[in-house]
């Protein structure tokens, strides 16, 4: 492996104008090919295997032209102080409104509230439903122009006015904190290098890199189904590594000039041994991001493997590119110890007599192992305390900013009719099979009458066919609670002994009870992914490292950061500490696709970072320094550029918490608490101690299993030899 690369270091080293060439012609065809591909907004969302998605399925077919899945908006009306929906002035209004809803081109039907006994019991508050023949992601802007245009009309009337439902979804934005990030990002890497080229270059290649993922992806989009979350998702997880992966190849090129060797040498050796930790580093979150798919849920597959797709180009840039960039630097990339004339001096600084803080951390550590190793258990198993009151649940539109017309619409219904219809439970009653369908359309719901938390049962509802009926069903409670929750299984509970009586099958669905079978889904799923990914990366790790105590050591210390960030998680965006400053309006139930999309993410990230420190800590090793020396050089050689990529990394990660999307922003928060808890806590002091402790036997290896494993050489064996080696190198490569 170190071989290969080290050949390819050197070879676009000196083909720089051939590599730089092919990375711009790729950047190109992706970004024309994304300006002109159609818009694609917000996809589409299915869970497969579910009771709610069965139900949706079966809507289609009995249903024919309804569309199920079509967009919907509720456009919710509020008398003024002192006046009724009732009143004759009010009611012209709304019927007026009415009337011009309807004559949109996408619309299928606008009941009529007064028709629809849509209208409060106080008669303050009343909606007319807009039902539309495409989904939200297919929705023209012309559509939703006129439903904003009409409601504007209404509230010229001198009505309060505002619209809820999925019709105006919107593409994300991210905010001015990306830019924030990528500055801070410049500023830590102009601060490591000491000059500016050298801290251009992880810029440079990490924003090529995000254009071609981001590009291909937004080129896709429409033909793949995938959403705007996708590529938002993508271009955060590609910056962060990417900038990191050039990082550590430019700064082990720097530690090759200041050790003598010319530039094409220093550049091939820093491929062949930082390159082999990228490689693998980048194989371990490839693994976490395409293992979601185990869910089998499609839009958070999508989101996997787009993002996947994003850091493998990043690899292949930092393989390629960087080398090829180095060489168009020049004598403008300082070897390590010297400073460009940014930071005050041009020539070779001698060495400090005093080592440098990397080397007395890891000292102090191995000195103090075991108090090291328990302060940081004990803090992180603090962060972890709120996981416990982990809630999951999907956003809708009571999670939204009080600033939006979804959250006051939101709003509105639960202060005219209940906080429960926002959130109405569609049962579906599929009488195809029973002898009497009427009598079990009555029969269910008479049932689902007699249950606790329910409000409102409306008739059923049947089909042309007489063989399946819709009743729709109002909750006592708030979409998200857990009473609504208790009320979806308790009537799919007693639909087992519906079907035993009648041969007719009861079905719950609408956007509730696909939320709560999301949440279950990815519930049951955590543990099998949690299996695989750790499984696989585990195996990858054994033969990076040929040890067994290691890559053990690597992943429980994983489990502790990312149980300590899931906590910090729920103290923010459930409990509510510090959601002002994150611009969190709404506490509520975490995303239920947090948890597994952290695990995922956070694995890989975790494992890069372990990957970087730790083969700096083997190559000493294996070169015949002790077990608690070669400590002590990995962090000489190593804790400055990782720290440097952990700040970077959440600097990117937290620029996208000023996203409007919920979704994003939760997840930025989330990625860049977990990378400070990994780096800086299991990484920077867990690690360091356990191998203290452990001394000799962290790296013991059966011999039957060392004879078995491929000998990758990632710490770069193969290229230690005497100096004729590089010059005979040199002349093979030009050949």
């Amino acid at each position: 492996m170190a071989t290969f690369l080290y050949k390819i270091g050197r070879m676009s080293f000196r083909r720089r104008h051939f590599v730089a060439l092919i990375w711009v012609a790729l950047l190109t065809l992706a970004g024309v090919g994304a300006a002109s591909a159609p818009a694609a907004g917000n996809s589409s969302f299915s869970i497969p295997g579910t009771e709610a998605q069965k139900a949706f399925d079966l809507l289609e077919q009995r249903f024919p032209g309804t569309s199920a899945d079509g967009a919907t908006a509720r456009v919710v009306f509020k008398a003024p102080s002192g006046e009724k929906m009732t009143d004759p002035g009010n009611k012209a209004t709304v019927r007026e409104t009415v009337k011009e809803l309807s004559d949109g081109s996408e619309v299928v039907r606008v009941t009529d509230p007064y028709r629809a006994k849509a209208v409060s019991k106080d008669g303050t508050v009343a909606y007319a439903q807009v039902s539309y023949k495409v989904s939200g992601m297919e929705l023209e802007d012309s559509s939703r122009d006129a439903l904003e245009d009409t409601a504007q009309d209404a509230r010229k009337a001198g009505l309060t006015v505002e619209i809820g439902g999925d019709a105006l979804q919107t593409v994300p934005h991210t905010g001015t904190t990306e830019i924030i990030g990528i500055a801070v990002a410049a500023v830590v890497l102009v601060i490591t290098f000491g000059s500016l080229v050298a801290a251009g270059l992880p810029l440079l290649t990490a924003l090529v890199g995000v254009g071609i993922g981001v590009s291909a992806i937004t080129a896709l989009a429409s033909a793949l189904d995938l959403g705007s979350t996708t590529s938002t998702l993508a271009m955060m997880i590609g910056l962060a590594v990417g900038i990191d992966y050039a990082l550590f190849i430019v700064s082990r090129y720097r530690a090759e000039l200041a050790e003598g060797r010319d530039r094409e040498e220093a550049a091939g050796r820093a491929v062949g041994t930082a390159g082999s930790a990228v490689v693998f580093a980048g194989l371990t979150v490839v693994i976490a991001l395409v293992g979601l798919s185990v869910v089998n849920i499609p839009m958070l597959t999508k989101m996997g493997v787009a993002a996947a797709g994003t850091v493998a180009i990043a690899v292949l840039i930092a393989l390629t590119m960087i080398p090829a960039l180095l060489g168009y630097a020049g004598r403008r990339v300082k070897p390590a110890g010297e400073k460009g004339k940014l930071l005050g001096r041009s020539k070779k600084q001698e060495r400090p007599a005093k080592p440098n803080l990397g080397t007395r951390w890891a000292s102090f550590v191995v000195r103090r192992p075991v108090a090291v190793l328990l302060l940081g258990v004990i803090g992180l198993g603090a962060a972890a305390v709120p996981a416990a009151s982990l809630e999951l649940g999907l956003p809708d539109d009571g999670s939204q900013p009080t600033s939006t017309t979804q959250r006051r619409a939101y709003d509105l219904l639960s202060e005219g009719f209940g906080p429960g219809f926002n959130g109405p439970l569609m049962v579906v009653v599929d009488a195809k099979d029973s002898d009497d369908p009427k009598a079990a359309f009555t029969q269910v719901g008479d049932e689902i009458k007699g249950f606790k938390d329910v409000v409102t049962v409306t008739p059923p509802a049947p089909n042309k066919a007489g063989d399946t009926a819709t009743i729709t069903v109002v909750p006592g409670s708030k979409p998200s609670s857990v009473a609504t929750e208790d009320l979806v299984h308790s009537i799919r509970d007693k639909g087992a002994g519906i079907k035993a009586d009648s041969d007719a099958n009861v079905l719950v669905t609408g956007q509730t009870a696909m939320n709560i079978d999301v949440s279950e889904k990815l519930n049951d799923a955590l543990i099998p992914y949690l299996v695989l990914v750790v499984g696989l990366a585990f195996l990858l790790l054994i033969v990076v490292f040929r040890s067994i105590l290691v890559p053990l050591k690597a992943a429980l210390g994983f489990l502790l950061s990312v149980m300590a960030a899931l906590g910090a998680v729920v103290a923010v965006f459930q409990w509510g500490w510090l959601a002002d400053l994150m611009g969190v309006e709404q506490t509520g139930p975490v995303m239920s696709m947090m948890p597994i999309f952290m695990v995922g993410v956070v694995f890989g990230l975790a494992m890069d970072y372990e990957v970087f420190l730790v083969t700096r800590m083997r190559e000493a090793y294996v070169h015949g320094e002790t077990a608690g020396q070669a400590v002590v050089t990995g962090f000489r050689h190593g804790a400055r550029v990782v720290t440097a990529a952990a700040v970077i990394m959440m600097a990117v990660f937290a620029g996208f918490i000023g996203s409007s999307e919920s979704m994003v922003k939760m997840i930025g928060f989330g990625l860049a608490i977990a990378v400070f808890f990994d780096a800086f806590i299991v990484r920077m002091a867990l690690v360091p101690a356990v191998l203290a402790l452990l001394g000799r036997k962290a790296w013991w290896l059966p011999k039957w299993l060392d004879r078995a494993l491929p000998n990758v050489d990632v710490e770069g064996e193969g290229l230690r030899s005497d100096t004729d080696r590089g010059d005979q190198d040199r002349e093979l490569v030009r050949a």
